[in-house]
């Protein structure tokens, strides 16, 4: 049973929408972020990313940078860049990239569902990634990134927004990357009575993405809860953050969620700095132990599962993996990317844990084969391209309590950021 709830969401004006809507605080590194602010001071990664706006010496994590970004997000409010809406509702949230939609639900999920497995993850999180976040989020007292969550297909929620998307949408742009975003918001009591208790009865939400900020958010919300239990001990009622309708925001976080028929799993792909010591032949060699290796007159973008396209030394390569390999696997190591982690990269190449180890690096399918190839010639040596994972594939992984490896998964296109915001102080 899933708790999936309207909220109050504070977002830009129609007509600074385009100029806030930011990519994720995460794709950019400090220079690049500082860049884009400077072309758009608008833009949300002003705020997600306030160092931006700092002296250069100014540590990205350190407390004035938090501060600042409070300022800022005050300022917005304070200036009617930001709008607070009066009623609880529900929004739609459509990206149309390369001619493709995909259309999605922005809700509040509940932390208790995080915690207790209902929404199930396939990624581990780091506390270092998380620390930044969590004090970001604390900061602003607000959730200003969504979590990209899916569910299975349910034709009376999809129903209720094909209905709601025929009203005039309240966002209508297209951003600089091409990538067209529409919203809409669905504030008829029956219908958000209705999609609330529709989501009752769907027993699991998977993080498709974001697993850090859930994580984050996650926390924030239970180190408040745990202070007003303090509280409540020593008779001070006060301090409970709970608003007139009785709801503790905290206890929910931003989220978009997309049925499973809406998605896309584009192949995350991998490029190798060397062959670990070993000359091509002992290499090849080794290769087609478990691999079946045909040399190909095109780039390879493999076609199906277990085939993957290989490039070294000018030349692409059609590798399949041989059937025995997948006998007898779990749902994690059935997956593409743990075969080829574990019949190439590790015992060939010597790539032991792919998260920390440095000769290997990863190329998400949406800058496409080229990037394959100018790394391999440039300062790698050899690239691998991948099927992509299926959205089975990770819902399989969830169920099963499991985690995949690093890397098995890019999404596009990425949800933005400061189209909704999702307030946590009362």
């Amino acid at each position: 049973m899933a708790t999936i709830k309207p909220f109050r969401s504070v977002r830009p004006r129609e007509d600074v929408a385009s100029r806030v809507a930011a990519l994720p605080y995460d794709v950019y590194n400090r220079a690049e972020a500082k860049v884009e602010v400077e072309r758009e001071p608008l833009s949300f990664l002003a705020i997600d990313r306030a160092e931006t706006s700092l002296p250069d010496e100014v540590d990205t994590y350190d407390p004035q940078v938090y501060a600042h970004a409070k300022e800022l997000y005050q300022a917005r409010l304070d200036d009617g860049t930001f709008i607070r809406d009066e009623d609880r509702a529900y929004y739609i949230y459509e990206l149309i990239m390369d001619g493709r939609s995909q259309i999605g639900l922005v809700a509040v999920a509940s932390i208790d569902d995080y915690v207790n497995g209902v929404i199930k993850k396939h990624e581990n999180t780091r506390e270092d990634k998380e620390i930044d976040r969590i004090t970001h989020v604390d900061t602003l007292g607000a959730q200003t990134g969504p979590i990209f969550l899916a569910y299975r297909d349910d034709t009376t929620i999809d129903s209720i927004m094909a209905k709601s998307m025929k009203q005039t949408p309240l966002y209508d742009f297209t951003a600089p990357d091409g990538v067209t975003h529409k919203a809409w918001k669905i504030s008829d009591s029956t219908d958000v009575e209705k999609i609330e208790e529709t989501f009752k009865n769907i027993d699991a939400i998977y993080i498709a993405d974001g697993h850090h900020r859930a994580a984050s958010a996650v926390k924030v919300g239970l180190r408040r809860r745990e202070s007003a239990d303090d509280t409540i001990k020593m008779g001070d009622v006060e301090t409970i953050q709970a608003n007139e309708d009785g709801v503790v925001e905290s206890d929910y976080f931003l989220s978009v969620l997309f049925p499973e028929d809406q998605l896309k799993i584009m192949d995350y792909n991998r490029t190798v700095k060397d062959l670990n010591g070993l000359s091509t032949e002992t290499f090849f060699a080794k290769v087609r132990e478990n691999f079946n290796v045909e040399a190909a007159g095109e780039q390879v973008r493999p076609d199906k599962k277990g085939t993957f396209g290989m490039y070294i030394a000018g030349q692409w390569y059609r590798i399949s993996a041989k059937e025995e390999l997948y006998k007898g696997k779990d749902a994690v190591g059935a997956l593409d990317v743990s075969i080829l982690q574990d019949y190439l990269l590790g015992p060939i190449l010597g790539i032991g844990d792919p998260r920390t180890d440095k000769r290997i690096d990863f190329i998400g399918g949406i800058r496409g084969l080229d990037e394959l190839e100018r790394r391999a010639d440039l300062d790698m040596k050899v690239s691998f391209s991948m099927y992509p994972t299926s959205i089975t594939e990770l819902f399989d992984v969830a169920d099963a309590g499991l985690l995949m490896p690093p890397k098995s998964t890019w999404f596009e296109p990425k949800l933005r950021s400061g189209l909704f915001i999702h307030e946590i102080d009362a």
